[in-house]
């Protein structure tokens, strides 16, 4: 969510090779394509909310009335909706630490999802108790595997919990986030993990194009990433694969 559509048009295209289409969805969402198959999508922000611009994860469900009760009898916020939005029905939530995600209802793009394609690398969750968190989201989001096809909690150890869909790790849980914290990258929240082919050239397109580092670079056997900032704020990560 942005509050400038076409600047960030920009500078996604510049930074990670992007080309945007308009949606049905109106003139205020643009869906971003890599390749010619769809990464995210980007949203003006209403002039009314006092939001700042972030990405911001949504989770498919069945049910936005349902799912948004389940949020509010576990203490956590609903802050808009569920609200008609259209082919589908949207929420902005925060959960009981205060991490911003999104809940939707409606039709979700075909054979797409993330750790798979052009789709984000995955998802992670930064949050003071990693545990509580998977509970809070498991409970939620049903996952447990049930219905067939949802995601499934793999694992725990070492304060992180690993999500699962199928083959494809999608997410992962980790705590030691602290909520007063000044420092975005360490207050609890989802971060969005993005490919990139190269990931020098992402940092230096993204510090030409009025972004800047958030991060040291880090490295695992198989990849290298970096968290970056936007023009107006907002953190994701870029992920590349180790040579």
């Amino acid at each position: 969510m942005t509050r400038d559509l076409e600047s960030a048009r920009r500078f996604y295209s510049a930074v990670l090779g992007w080309t945007f289409r308009d949606t049905r969805l109106g003139e205020r969402l643009l869906l971003a394509f890599r390749d010619g198959a769809p990464v995210a999508g980007l949203g003006a922000l209403a002039e009314d909310l006092s939001l700042p611009a972030a990405w911001t994860p949504y989770f498919a469900v069945d049910d936005a009335d349902v799912s948004a009760s389940r949020v509010r009898e576990r203490g956590a916020t609903v802050a808009v909706g569920p609200l008609s939005f259209g082919t589908g029905r949207a929420v902005l939530a925060a959960d009981p630490s205060g991490a911003v995600f999104g809940l939707w209802q409606g039709r979700v793009l075909k054979n797409w999802r993330v750790g798979r394609g052009t789709a984000p690398a995955w998802l992670e969750l930064r949050t003071r108790d990693a545990f509580a968190s998977a509970i809070f989201y498991g409970e939620v989001l049903d996952w447990a595997g049930e219905p067939p096809g949802s995601c499934v909690v793999a694992a725990y150890e070492h304060d992180r919990v690993v999500l699962r869909h199928g083959s494809d790790t999608v997410a992962r849980i980790s705590g030691g986030a602290v909520g007063e914290d000044p420092d975005p990258n360490v207050r609890p929240r989802w971060h969005i993990h993005f490919r990139v082919p190269d990931l020098e050239a992402a940092v230096e397109a993204a510090t030409s194009a009025g972004g800047s580092t958030a991060s040291p670079v880090e490295a695992s056997t198989a990849a290298r990433w970096v968290t970056l900032r936007d023009p107006e704020g907002a953190l994701f990560t870029v992920l590349a694969p180790r040579e």
